[in-house]
């Protein structure tokens, strides 16, 4: 249980003195346990706000190592960093940023066999990923063990950004995308603008601590979409398919 020097006070001292956080909202983004997997044009803006906001136990999963297309919207990474991992250049990066945080490393790419092992212990799960087949593995596993999910993905200049508490009832990802989409979309076949990742990955950090500290309006059963070239943002609202397959699983338990 981390809790607040002297000197964490003047760091922080600008969220303490918001009435909806104080010490004792500062003290529960300390003791948050947050997953992040993918650690990319998402993870990197997401790692940067959790960590300058004080979050105190993350985990980064990414077996990716840093390529020269990386360095124009991936900010914790430099030319110096080419050739090595994603997820240990991250911890390094943040580590900078608070000596004290846990940082803990998954040289992996997340799958079925070993999601359980990674994520079991953390509260929160934010998905950076790049492809469909991770994400509705993510989702499937957040809901069958009632983790809270936030999650971002963001291609050419739109982004999305989903929030699900699966601690209570109500839509999953798999209710308006059941399926993978037999064409896949990502930013090396589609391009992105760099900026978008900044904000996709501000937005998502956003959302994680409000989650953490349980104020605000969250996201729940709506997707926020927002376009980067003429600054438009809308929430859609999601519904529970009855068909979907997870919630027929619990149906049937």
């Amino acid at each position: 249980m981390m809790e607040l020097n002297t000197s964490e006070l003047k760091k922080y001292s600008r969220q303490l003195i918001l009435k909806n956080i104080g010490i004792s909202g500062q003290k529960k983004i300390f003791n948050s346990k947050i997953l992040i997997i993918g650690a990319g044009g998402l993870g990197c803006p997401l790692l940067l706000y959790l960590t300058y906001s004080g979050a105190g136990n993350l985990g980064i999963v990414d077996n990716d190592k840093i390529e020269i297309s990386n360095l124009s919207r991936q900010v914790l990474f430099t030319k110096n960093d080419l050739g090595k991992f994603k997820a240990t250049i991250s911890k390094k990066f943040i580590r900078k940023i608070n000596r004290k945080i846990v940082v803990k490393t998954y040289l992996k790419k997340i799958n079925k066999e070993n999601i359980h092992s990674i994520a079991k212990n953390y509260d929160y799960i934010c998905d950076g990923t790049d492809n469909f087949k991770s994400r509705l593995l993510i989702n499937d596993y957040c809901i069958k063990y009632k983790k809270i999910l936030i999650s971002s993905a963001i291609s050419k200049y739109d982004g999305h950004i989903f929030s699900f508490n699966f601690k209570k009832d109500g839509p999953c990802l798999r209710c308006f995308m059941p399926n993978i989409p037999s064409l896949e979309q990502n930013c090396e076949t589609d391009g992105i603008m760099s900026t978008l990742a900044g904000i996709a990955g501000s937005i998502q950090a956003n959302e994680v601590i409000k989650s953490i500290l349980n104020i605000g309006k969250p996201l729940r059963n709506e997707i926020m979409i927002f376009n980067s070239l003429n600054l438009s943002f809308r929430k859609v609202k999601l519904n529970k398919n009855s068909n979907c397959k997870n919630h027929l699983h619990v149906l049937r338990k």
